[in-house]
């Protein structure tokens, strides 16, 4: 134990060090950042908006972080922004939401137009909508028809945000703005860039944009609205999600800004708990500060991706040695290779089981997302038992028990079936669902363990060491077993062809490589390079690999 113990802990130590995160933010302030204050529990969606406290004690949290703060609406509890951003002595980019919706269009225009007027001080500059263009939800004149309203009733600079190759696309909106307001997100490009390109792609593009606009209106300013990386969530091609990656770009970005004099606003200040609905966990991790209001990374100094590794270490330590002690007697009478075994497959349970949920938990943002975070650690526990007793039934040599049997069974086809639905929401309409690698470990994991005791227990092996029935002890009467390996395979192909066309898909992305020919090699590349893809594939390949090996029809017996 505690040789396994060392090993785990030794692993885990090595896995977590302190990572350099690039040039440290030099001191001062930031520039500025994106600022919506729903915490858990407030969903514009539902209209269920902050409350003006909220609003307070986030803009007292940020009034020494950043120099100004970038608002998205003007209504839904944002109204007292302007005077509590004038409290804390920070200045406002205000915007307003416009959708297809005219009359909450019209009514957050007044709002917009009647704050800045009244606030001149904190207003300093608007925004006229946020992505409409690319959410399709306007045409491009009726949004200009809108621009020159807001331009006729303020004294401040009017612009309209959206990401730059809308800008592109529509380079008359260059002269109806007073300046030009563009999104840069590396992780979201049609196709990803990964982190250690992120600030390259950065310059390019806002080269670009100033060459689009210097044959347009020369010399117009351009802010970079929005520009971060997420936390947390799906990898894209080779942008990966992470702590360490989100602080690199962050810092990367602002000395880029520092050496270009460019101006900017990060995305964002605080995770946004509501935006997982719509975006799955990487859109609610785009944040500086947690949902909870606590720092996600340091601007200064290396970067831990796990900040909370030494906690995850001892609940898995403690987990392990409460079950050792459970079956201390039997693990006695084993032979030592079958002991070394069981202990680290207890240790591996114990590890994959606080890590689903530490993580999952961490990632729920509603009580149905909790539900589900409960139903799936129950689950895999459960999985866990099983799978232990299973392994020491082999490595002891006595015959499998049926009921376990049956249960055994019963667990893996619940488990497949879900591996096979999750795979087809990735595969079909992927773009914000992250791998659910952590839920599927544990039963991962524990059929590599029942292979490995197959080879190490008594008995000679057989033909049919690695048929699902033989594993789980008894004839499982699974009828054309092979035809659950045929699904996981096709899901296998499946994910690869949702994946690819994605990418294939996206209209920056046939304007860079139109034709099949030219697209779909980069577009594999992309999907190839996914590590959190692939091992989801080899999860999918591992849990096919007892069908392989069943009978056509078994009969219970």
């Amino acid at each position: 134990m505690i040789l396994i113990l060392s090993v785990h802990g030794g692993y885990a130590w090595l896995s977590n060090r302190p990572q350099d995160a690039g040039t440290d933010v030099p001191a001062g302030k930031l520039m500025s950042l994106s600022f919506a204050p729903f915490r858990e529990g407030f969903n514009p969606l539902l209209a269920k908006f902050p409350l003006p406290e909220h609003v307070d004690e986030d803009l007292r949290l940020l009034a020494d972080k950043t120099e100004t703060i970038r608002t998205y609406s003007s209504l839904g509890g944002m109204q007292p922004t302007p005077e509590l951003a004038r409290k804390y002595g920070l200045q406002m980019i205000q915007g307003c939401w416009i959708d297809a919706i005219y009359l909450d269009n019209q009514r957050e225009m007044e709002a917009l137009i009647k704050s800045a007027n009244a606030n001149p001080d904190v207003v300093k500059r608007v925004i006229v909508g946020n992505e409409v263009l690319l959410r399709g939800e306007m045409d491009v004149d009726r949004l200009i028809g809108y621009i020159r309203a807001v331009k006729q009733a303020v004294k401040q600079p009017v612009s309209y945000a959206d990401v730059w190759s809308m800008y592109m696309k529509h380079p008359q909106l260059i002269n109806e703005v007073d300046f030009i307001t563009i999104h840069i997100l590396p992780y979201w490009e049609d196709e990803p860039i990964s982190v250690e390109n992120a600030t390259q792609h950065l310059e390019k593009i806002v080269k670009q944009v100033e060459d689009e606009a210097r044959g347009i209106a020369p010399g117009k300013p351009i802010l970079i609205g929005e520009s971060g990386w997420p936390s947390a969530g799906r990898q894209r091609g080779l942008a990966v999600p992470s702590v360490v990656n989100e602080a690199k770009f962050i810092r990367g970005m602002i000395q880029v800004a520092q050496r270009h004099n460019f101006d900017y606003n990060i995305v964002e200040a605080f995770n946004q708990p509501w935006k997982s609905e719509l975006e799955g966990v990487v859109g609610a991790n785009w944040g500086l500060f947690s949902a909870s209001r606590k720092p996600v990374f340091p601007l200064t100094g290396p970067v831990l991706e796990t900040p909370n590794w030494t906690w995850r270490l001892a609940a898995a330590t403690l987990l392990s040695l409460a079950v050792v002690g459970v079956f201390f007697n039997k693990l006695q009478a084993l032979p030592w290779r079958g002991m070394l075994l069981v202990l680290a497959t207890i240790q591996t349970f114990s590890a994959c089981l606080v890590t689903l949920a530490d993580f999952l938990w961490y990632t729920s943002y509603s009580d149905w997302q909790r539900l589900y975070t409960l139903l799936i650690v129950v689950a895999n526990a459960a999985m866990a038992g099983l799978l232990l007793g299973r392994v020491q039934q082999i490595l002891a040599g006595r015959p499998g028990s049926l009921e376990l049997a049956k249960a055994l069974r019963t667990g893996y086809l619940l488990f497949v079936g879900l591996a096979l639905y999750k795979t087809y929401g990735l595969a079909v309409n992927g773009r914000y669902l992250s791998f659910p690698i952590e839920q599927f470990s544990v039963p991962v994991s524990g059929l590599v363990a029942l292979i490995v005791s197959r080879w190490l227990g008594p008995g000679k092996s057989n033909g049919g060491l690695l048929a699902f029935d033989q594993l789980i002890g008894w004839e499982s009467g699974l009828k054309h077993s092979r035809v659950v390996a045929y699904l996981l395979c096709f899901a296998i192909a499946g994910m690869v062809v949702g994946e690819s066309l994605a990418f294939m898909v996206g209209r920056d992305f046939i304007q860079a490589h139109p034709g099949i020919a030219e697209g779909l090699p980069v577009a594999l590349s992309y999907t190839l390079n996914n590590r959190q893809l692939a091992t989801w594939l080899v999860y999918l390949a591992v849990l096919s690999l007892p069908f392989w090996f069943g009978k056509p029809q078994n009969a219970d017996r």
